[in-house]
């Protein structure tokens, strides 16, 4: 393990007391972990959803920690076979947990194979091949499954109803963010003021990831060009060196903006169109850029393609055309 992997490690909260934002979700876990232990039974199964970078692994270990028992971590993706699975449940421990993470994108055998051991604890696998092939049934300690994944539309009817906990992650405001900033600088050992954290907060994107990857890097600017302490001063400095504005947006979301207005007139226009123009994949104008713009109130989806809004307009600080120069769509974080 690098030093960056340990850092990334060590600023993880280990308890839900620890855990910053997301109240409504820390309070009914802590309900449902109070009452599994006091029955002294393993916790039920819980799906967690939600954009990227919200805490769905911290939350999963907080969960362990918390039940005093062990986590063992896989993917989706790496669970290519029934037979891959089979191994990871029969090597659990009795309260043990699974983390799963992006659980949408396990493969339909791998799926089968998985909802008798969520609901029976029991694992049926098929010895041999043609007429003589047999079933056999496996008995499995009882294990509690998280699963954790961006895209809960995608996973399958089936196995979201065998969840008995589902949790929804929401984009975090620029307070919280604050407060998980000043926490990680403090285990950093870095000199940070409340006013450098929340200039931090605010370009953060409601993420505690990208709060934190912000973090590391202005720390090198205080360190090479300031005082070592990050201050609002700083902070802008920074930021505005890494071309990140006060709303977060970096120069390809500005650029995907200016390529809408200056290009296409506001729009619409096409995705593919919008990529061929900047030089970029569809798909990372799609995930990257287009959920916080939409977000922000900057753009807009119709079935003609995409279309800027009167906030971006005012943002990139271009004329308005006529038929803008009213209130349009609202930020989320207005």
């Amino acid at each position: 393990m690098n030093q960056g992997e340990s850092e990334e490690i060590s600023l993880r909260p280990k308890t839900l007391d620890e855990y910053v934002g997301q109240e409504k979700v820390k309070e009914n876990l802590r309900i449902y972990l109070e009452a599994a232990k006091r029955r002294g039974e393993p916790m039920d199964h819980i799906l967690l959803y939600g954009p990227p970078g919200l805490g769905k692994t911290t939350l999963a270990g907080i969960v362990a920690q918390e039940m005093g028992v062990q986590i063992r971590i896989t993917s989706g993706p790496a669970i290519e076979k029934p037979g891959d699975l089979a191994a990871l449940l029969t090597n659990l421990q009795e309260g043990d947990v699974l983390f799963i993470d992006e659980i949408h994108r396990l493969s339909r055998q791998v799926e089968e194979v998985l909802y008798p051991a969520l609901e029976d604890y029991a694992l049926d696998i098929m010895i041999g091949k043609g007429p003589s092939a047999q079933s056999i049934r496996i008995n499995l300690p009882r294990f509690t499954l998280i699963g954790a994944t961006t895209r809960a539309g995608q996973i399958t009817g089936p196995l979201r109803d065998r969840f008995g906990v589902l949790l929804k992650l929401e984009l975090y405001s620029p307070d919280e963010l604050s407060g998980i900033i000043q926490r990680s600088a403090g285990i950093l050992g870095q000199p940070i003021t409340p006013e450098g954290a929340y200039e931090l907060a605010k370009c953060s994107r409601g993420t505690p990831r990208v709060a934190n990857r912000l973090l590391k890097r202005v720390r090198d600017f205080a360190a090479v060009l300031a005082d070592g302490v990050i201050d609002e001063a700083t902070a802008k400095l920074a930021l505005k060196r890494m071309d990140i504005d006060q709303l977060g947006l970096d120069e390809m979301d500005r650029s995907m903006l200016r390529a809408i207005i200056e290009l296409y007139g506001g729009g619409p226009v096409g995705l593919d169109t919008l990529a061929a123009a900047l030089g970029e994949e569809a798909v990372t104008l799609e995930d990257v850029c287009e959920p916080y713009l939409m977000q922000m109130g900057f753009l807009t989806r119709t079935p003609r393609g995409r279309c800027a809004t009167r906030q971006a307009w005012v943002h990139l600080g271009l004329e308005l055309p006529k038929e803008l120069d009213a209130p349009g769509q609202q930020s989320m974080f207005d």
